[in-house]
């Protein structure tokens, strides 16, 4: 059986394929690879775009652990299984009255896959997944179900809340709820002076600020979602047609027609640019948070993302720009721009710094590597981190300067995985043997 990601710039062969149901069908898993010299990979539903996840040895898929385990609302937790997709928790959430405080815009990732890569939303009191997890399970590489929590291995908390996974397969994750809650969303395009002159102040202004660049067009869209003192009865959202017109027909069939014609005819992107830029018009609505938050993604596109420190954020921005613009290269999907308050996890690109996001998109069909070869020093002169499910070049020795805890994470995986059974090529090659 080949295993793919959802990009297709990833694939590997395991040796096996099992679909465990408990801990404990982990467990025997473990065992068996840690006798033969061989490994396990937990998968998810590929969305990284690295090799993340890519299986060596047995590969384990995740859908037969899938589920809300348990609600306290006095602690306001839920407890989920680990192969449970966002999207599939954000609707369980919503029926319970509760959500999560921030979420990323793409709910196809399993919990696993999102915590351990470092997935992020923009703004709030917790951008990051990893930021609102309160407990979690996992099978460690010595053969061990570890339950960590403030009270009980807190130090593997502190660290496996984005763990890569190379500290063990996630059986369980916590998360802090709060009840639900609605959310105001201002989308409006600016110019780049506007946007770029306002973004600060509407950052102060907002709960959550996004913002989206269209290469070779002085155009952005920007979008502000902000908490209603509301009931989440009194929601407005889109109507079904114009969710439909611009959703699923402009941002995503159009967009994907358009930007897959112009890869054969690059010098027509600039146009395009434009246009699409034009298209776009001031929209307000409110819904529940997942409904603000996440968005349908049907057009398969590459992605680089870095986070630099918050106050470089817009000379970062503008130099990327300046090189591109530079360059003879033809780029027709929008840079997407969010920032992250700093959060404590030794190895999130929040870590320890308030953030700002520059992610990088191409077409699956186009060239991506030039663009992002471009990007990629201008984001590592000024401390740049790369996300750690999206396409990097970055390796062990010059990783560990980026993150003052990188030797603590280190030896936690020399505690929970001595013999490196969660290993794989891309694991290698970012924390080292």
């Amino acid at each position: 059986m080949e295993w793919r990601n959802w990009s297709g710039l990833a694939s590997a062969r395991p040796e096996r394929v099992v679909e465990p149901r408990d801990a404990e069908g982990i467990l025997a898993e473990v065992a068996r690879a840690r006798e033969s010299g061989s490994t396990v990979k937990m998968v998810g539903t590929g969305h990284s775009f690295t090799s993340i996840s890519a299986p060596e040895g047995t590969m384990l898929t995740p859908a037969g652990m899938s589920g809300i385990v348990s609600v306290d609302r006095a602690a306001m937790t839920v407890t989920a299984y680990a192969g449970t997709k966002l999207s599939a928790l954000n609707g369980e959430l919503e029926r319970l009255g509760l959500s999560l405080h921030n979420m990323c815009d793409i709910a196809e990732q399993t919990l696993a896959g999102a915590i351990s890569t470092g997935t992020h939303g923009t703004g709030g009191i917790a951008a990051g997944l990893s930021a609102q997890v309160a407990g979690l399970e996992l099978v460690t590489g010595t053969g061990e179900v570890l339950r960590a929590t403030p009270q009980e291995n807190a130090d593997v908390l502190d660290v496996a809340r984005i763990g890569l996974g190379a500290l063990g397969v996630l059986t369980t994750v916590t998360f802090r709820v709060e009840p639900l809650f609605l959310l105001e969303a201002h989308e409006e395009p600016m110019s780049w002076d506007e946007g770029l002159g306002s973004f600060d102040e509407m950052v102060a202004g907002s709960h959550h600020v996004d913002m989206y660049w269209f290469p070779h067009t002085d155009r952005l869209l920007t979008k502000r979602n902000d908490r209603l003192d509301a009931d989440p009865s009194e929601a407005q959202p889109l109507s079904r047609f114009r969710t439909w017109l611009d959703d699923e027909f402009l941002s995503n069939t159009a967009f994907g027609l358009l930007t897959a014609g112009a890869n054969r005819v690059p010098r027509v992107i600039p146009r395009m640019n434009r246009m699409n830029a034009s298209l776009l018009g001031a929209r307000t609505y409110s819904d529940v948070p997942h409904r603000v938050f996440t968005a349908q993604r049907s057009v398969v596109f590459r992605e680089m993302e870095y986070a630099v420190p918050r106050q470089a954020g817009l000379t970062v921005l503008r130099e990327a720009r300046r090189a591109l613009d530079a360059s003879d290269l033809r780029i027709s999907f929008p840079v997407e721009i969010r920032v992250a308050p700093a959060d404590d996890i030794p190895l999130s690109t929040a870590s320890g710094r308030d953030s700002f996001y520059l992610a990088f998109h191409t077409h699956r069909d186009a060239e991506h590597r030039d663009y992002f070869a471009l990007m990629e020093p201008i984001m590592r002169a000024h401390e740049g981190r790369p996300h750690w499910g999206k396409v990097h070049t970055r390796a062990a020795a010059d990783l560990a300067p980026a993150y003052p805890r990188f030797a603590e994470f280190l030896a936690l995986r020399d505690r929970l995985d001595p013999d490196r059974v969660f290993a794989n090529a891309y694991l290698r090659q970012v924390l080292g043997d």
